[in-house]
């Protein structure tokens, strides 16, 4: 490669390098001589709200779930053995204790004939 042609491939790896940064977006900007100015969006990754919610919706869906299919009794003595074992166990005890959601969504359960 010449010594003449060094500065157009640095210049061209520039130019598709800034291309495929504006590929996510990008913001426009007049600059002090009057030239529109394009230059690549800034990605600020947010947390996924939507799929948190779908998460603790299903949650609450599974406990009500095992609720109604194994009832009030069997499923208050399985979550109280949880509590009897080890932290994580009392964790997974303090989660799976019946709240007034479960026992609406096992209501729900129980009259479609779960």
């Amino acid at each position: 490669m010449s010594l003449t042609t060094m500065p157009f491939d640095r210049r061209l790896k520039r130019i598709v390098r800034q291309h495929r940064r504006m590929a996510n977006g990008a913001v426009h900007s007049v600059n002090s001589s009057g030239l529109i100015v394009a230059r690549p969006r800034l990605y600020n990754p947010r947390f996924p709200l939507k799929g948190l919610l779908l998460l603790v919706v299903a949650g609450f869906a599974f406990k009500g779930y095992l609720h109604a299919t194994l009832g009030g009794g069997v499923y208050d003595a399985r979550v109280a053995e949880l509590s009897a074992g080890s932290s994580v166990e009392k964790a997974g005890a303090w989660v799976m204790q019946p709240d007034p959601a479960t026992m609406v969504i096992s209501g729900v359960w129980k009259k479609l004939g779960v």
